[in-house]
């Protein structure tokens, strides 16, 4: 039976990899060019509908995470989301909802929803001063 010594099943220290982002800008953009050719294949009025093109979006996403890992950066990163703000300015920008505009109820039912918390009050209020009234009954 042979002894190890400490030192020897200590393992060496990893080194820690530089993020190397001018390759990574590059990796990205070859992504972003996949995702336009097969953004083109689909009718620009379809655009706003995320079913139309999810699986295009799903690969975009994947290819930078994967860019990203392979030229040991972090994902994701500040390059990586302003280059997917940029596609999203590109492709989605005329996708927003439309504004809600809020209207006031009819004035049936603004008045109802005022009166009730009022008369409810007052019932209260007039309950604890009658059973206040009544307590030298009560006792």
């Amino acid at each position: 039976m042979s002894s190890v010594s400490g030192a020897e099943t200590q393992e060496a220290p990893r080194l820690r990899r530089v993020c190397n982002e001018s390759r990574l800008q590059w990796e990205v953009e070859v992504c972003g060019e996949h995702f336009k050719k097969d953004m083109s294949l689909i009718h620009p009025q379809h655009w706003c509908n995320l079913t139309h093109f999810i699986s295009e979006y799903h690969l975009f996403t994947l290819c930078t995470e994967s860019k990203s890992h392979s030229v040991d950066c972090y994902w994701p990163n500040p390059l990586v989301e302003g280059y997917i703000i940029r596609i999203h300015k590109a492709f989605f920008s005329n996708c927003s909802d439309e504004q809600v505009v809020w209207v006031d109820p009819p004035d049936e039912t603004l008045i109802t929803l005022i009166l009730i918390p009022i008369f409810l009050t007052l019932a209260m209020i007039t309950l604890v001063v009658w059973c206040s009234k009544r307590s030298d009954i009560l006792a």
